[in-house]
């Protein structure tokens, strides 16, 4: 007979008994042929996902096949199927935790909202391949460490713009009592109001300057504005007292004159007559 048992070995095998020979026997086979139209690619993360419920690798795998615009709802898959809304809303719910499936909410014209459902073939991978088709990100230069805010100045209670150029150029003149205390025009429009509250009490520039300049310490000076900023506001001296009138002395009585028609003395502001010499007499 030449009929051959195709369930049949063709020849007598021996099972392995070393750890490095393949395992032979049954198994599954590939009858591949090339796809040129109609096809899906799927990747093997999610038709061999070991967390993934078949159903929901089937459903995936349908929503991947499927063209832009189409309905991915409940309803819609229900229909489709027969596995029933629940099956498809739990599958649903499986590619959603695992990044297959998202849903976003959309305000479109009209004030209307709508619900869209992106399928991603690759988790987290559109991320990183937007990322690497961009330029790379020039080198950031490193920025200089921010200043602290100078300390606060007094203010002046009427800053005339007279007053702060007056202040603001002394401010100008300090540097040559003392080089480090060259001011830069900020640091001096800072300065400047405390200054100027200084020479509205009365102080003169020249005790101003002396009271900016007096006993500076001998190391230098980081950052010469806060040590005037200090000054001007720790040495600020009180306000001049109101000015007050003086209070007219009460005038005395009129002094003595002698009348210079009966020679009697009446007192009076300037010589002259007195009453009864100025008062004419009548006929007799």
């Amino acid at each position: 007979m030449d009929t051959e048992n195709p369930s049949a070995p063709s020849r007598a095998q021996s099972r392995p008994t070393g750890k490095n020979h393949p395992r032979t026997g049954g198994g599954l086979i590939h009858d591949n042929t090339r796809h040129t139209t109609r096809f899906t690619v799927i990747g093997n993360h999610l038709a061999q996902h070991p967390d993934l419920s078949l159903v929901a690798i089937g459903l995936a795998t349908h929503i991947q096949s499927l063209p832009k615009g189409a309905q991915v709802c409940i309803k819609s898959l229900t229909a489709r199927f027969k596995e029933g809304s629940t099956r498809i809303a739990a599958a649903m719910r499986e590619l959603a935790d695992h990044g297959y499936l998202r849903r976003e909410v959309e305000r479109v014209s009209g004030g209307r909202v709508i619900s869209r459902t992106i399928s991603c073939n690759q988790p987290g991978a559109s991320r990183s391949h937007h990322e690497a088709d961009q330029p790379p990100a020039p080198p950031k230069k490193p920025r200089p460490p921010r200043k602290k805010p100078l300390p606060a100045v007094p203010r002046p209670g009427y800053p005339a713009p007279q007053l702060l150029q007056q202040a603001t150029d002394l401010l100008a003149r300090l540097h040559r009592d003392d080089p480090r205390l060259l001011l830069s025009a900020c640091d001096a429009a800072h300065l400047a109001p405390g200054v100027a509250a200084w020479l509205e009490r009365e102080v003169p520039a020249t005790l101003v300057r002396e009271a900016l300049t007096r006993d500076l310490p001998p190391e230098p000076l980081h950052r010469p504005a806060a040590v005037l900023a200090h000054r001007l506001t720790a040495q600020l001296p009180p306000p001049p007292p109101p000015y007050r009138a003086p209070t007219p002395k009460p005038a005395g009585p009129d002094p003595w004159q002698e009348c210079d028609g009966c020679t009697r003395p009446f007192r009076a502001p300037a010589p002259g007559r007195c009453r009864d010499c100025r008062t004419p007499v009548g006929p007799a």
